[in-house]
């Protein structure tokens, strides 16, 4: 992961203590990775993989349409690694407990762009702002508990 080129950062602190944040976190991961739109999006960029799979709950192993998890370390990582013809990336989340008994989690991007295509493709989804936008929703949603399940 640390080879491939840092695209950005974002941080969050959360009012619930690091093993709630992670139970959050796996929750989310799989609610926002394994929709239609994702599969959807995964076939028109050709990603690797194009479907969920693996062990459930989470772990090494466990897939999802453009995202493979690649490192696991309960209460602690989730690294995400995935390509499709425009790029090669890593989204690692790393989880802090704070003393106060909050916990900050950190989403980091990495990503190569190789060829005209990828400098393209880095325009319209990193250049845009896109990228930004859709990381800023997701690191909203762990400050929220999990949704029940219906």
């Amino acid at each position: 992961m640390s080879t491939l080129p840092f695209v950005d950062e974002h941080k969050v602190v959360v009012d619930a203590g690091a093993e709630e944040l992670w139970g959050r976190l796996l929750a989310e991961v799989e609610r926002s990775l394994s929709g239609a739109s994702g599969a959807r999006y995964a076939r028109l960029v050709g990603a690797d993989p194009l479907a969920a799979g693996g062990p459930r709950p989470l772990g090494a192993g466990s897939a999802f349409p453009g995202f493979r998890v690649a490192g696991f370390e309960p209460g602690r990582e989730l690294a995400l690694h995935g390509r499709h013809r425009f790029s090669t990336y890593a989204l690692v989340y790393r989880i802090e407990a704070l003393s106060d008994g909050r916990a900050r989690l950190r989403a980091e991007t990495r990503a190569a762009f190789p060829g005209v295509a990828g400098r393209l493709y880095r325009l319209l989804v990193i250049s845009s702002g896109g990228h930004g936008f859709a990381m800023g929703r997701m690191m909203g949603a762990y400050r929220r508990p999990p949704r029940a399940a219906v």
